[in-house]
């Protein structure tokens, strides 16, 4: 916008400009030429006069003052009596001067190398001499070039001068405009405390004031449902420590501490839902993992619901840490989500896979199961095959590409889950 502001400035301003030095330069070299000839035209009338006195006896005394006055400016000035005969510069007996002489009066001829003027001066009984006055070219436009030069110095002065106003005015309106860029970028990264400071023309300010608006409005709504799925999550608390005290009365200790170790699970699960609903914001970027640990912990987990349904399952880490982009409890969120699928929507007795290996660039998970697979359909948020939320999915696929990575799913003789995680560093 800026750059437009200035440039449309510049071309209005030049077309104003050449509107005015255009007639200007020619005004110019028509006034510079009007004042040589008439600066001339009197120098020759006042010299008229005087030879008007001596002729046609003292033609000597016409030479001697053409002597005396020998230059007039530069300019090359002769008598030419009646009979021809020359006083002063030589010149040749033309058409010019029996044109003049037939005229009786001033007349003007351009000639080679500049304009001729002669005043006739009558002698009686048909006989007049003339005073003929040269003024060459360099007269007739002398000073014209400077004057033409300062004008078109002046012209792009004020064409400067245009473009350094329209960058002024344009800087004050892409300035404000590029604040209410950089708060709606700040605000599209998660910073919902990004404000501008309103300034520019009245309506640039009525933005810059809207968008202030907007982003306080966005903030307060976003505290009231994180706090709405706060007390929502809470309220699992009460039949959780219903269960507890109904796995209390179990007799068999074993299964009793077993369930005991499951509700504090997710119990742990609802405290980390809790707090992650009203935390402000999501963990920043730049949070890194060690997946190898962090898939190894959930699957051993799991295995035991796994040994339990008689379901056969391998797990194959690499020797080492693998740290990835991500946070530990988001990527662990997102293997508990998988795995919970597994023993979701397959029968008791299906095996499930689970690997990390090392690829060109990336690190990836992939969780693969024996029972009937899935279609692309299951990647829709609140997709589900069976009376579950169908968010599991979906939170993985958040979770990978929030850390950077990318999910796919396939079938290979049942569903097949892969996330390939960019390395930390």
């Amino acid at each position: 916008m800026r750059r437009r502001l200035v440039l449309g400035s510049a071309a209005i301003t030049s077309m104003v400009a050449l509107a005015f030095l255009i007639p200007l330069t020619g005004l110019v070299g028509q006034l510079a030429h009007d004042r040589a000839m008439n600066n001339a035209e009197r120098d020759a009338q006042f010299f008229a006069s005087a030879v008007a006195l001596l002729v046609p006896d003292e033609r000597d005394q016409v030479a001697a003052l053409l002597s005396t006055e020998a230059a007039f400016d530069g300019r090359l000035t002769s008598v030419v009596f009646f009979d021809d005969s020359v006083a002063g510069a030589p010149v040749p007996i033309d058409q010019y001067i029996e044109s003049a002489r037939n005229r009786q009066a001033t007349s003007r001829f351009e000639v080679e190398g500049g304009e001729v003027l002669f005043v006739p001066i009558s002698e009686g009984g048909g006989r007049t001499t003339l005073v003929r006055i040269f003024v060459p070219d360099e007269l007739l436009t002398e000073n014209v070039g400077s004057a033409r030069f300062i004008l078109v110095l002046l012209g792009f002065t004020l064409v400067g001068i245009a473009v350094l106003v329209a960058d002024r005015l344009a800087r004050s309106i892409t300035g404000p405009v590029g604040e209410l860029a950089d708060g709606a970028h700040r605000l599209a990264e998660g910073d919902l405390d990004a404000q501008v400071s309103p300034a520019g023309p009245r309506e640039v300010q009525e933005v810059g004031r809207a968008f202030n608006r907007l982003s306080g409005r966005i903030g307060k709504l976003l505290a009231v449902e994180r706090e709405a799925a706060a007390d929502l999550s809470h309220r699992l608390r009460t039949p959780l420590t219903a269960l507890r005290l109904d796995i209390d009365s179990v007799s068999d200790e074993v299964v009793a501490e077993r369930l005991r170790d499951d509700v504090g699970e997710v119990e742990r699960t609802v405290d980390y839902v809790i707090k992650e609903a009203r935390r402000p914001m999501r963990q920043a970027g730049g949070a890194i993992s060690d997946l190898v640990e962090v898939v190894g912990e959930r699957v051993r987990f799991w295995g035991a619901l796994a040994d339990e349904q008689e379901r056969r399952w391998t797990v194959s880490l690499p020797s080492g840490p693998r740290m990835v982009a991500g946070a530990a409890v988001d990527i662990g969120a997102a293997v508990d989500a998988l795995l919970a699928n597994v023993f979701a929507h397959t029968e008791a007795g299906v095996g499930f896979d689970v690997s990390v290996t090392d690829e060109p660039g990336v690190v990836r998970l992939v969780v693969a199961d024996q029972g009937n697979g899935f279609g692309e359909e299951a990647l829709e948020r609140g997709w589900s095959g069976t009376d579950s939320t169908g968010l599991g999915l979906d939170i993985v696929r958040s979770t990978s590409e929030d850390a950077g990575g990318v999910m796919t799913i396939g079938s290979d003789g049942g569903a097949v889950v892969t996330i390939d995680l960019p390395p930390a560093g």
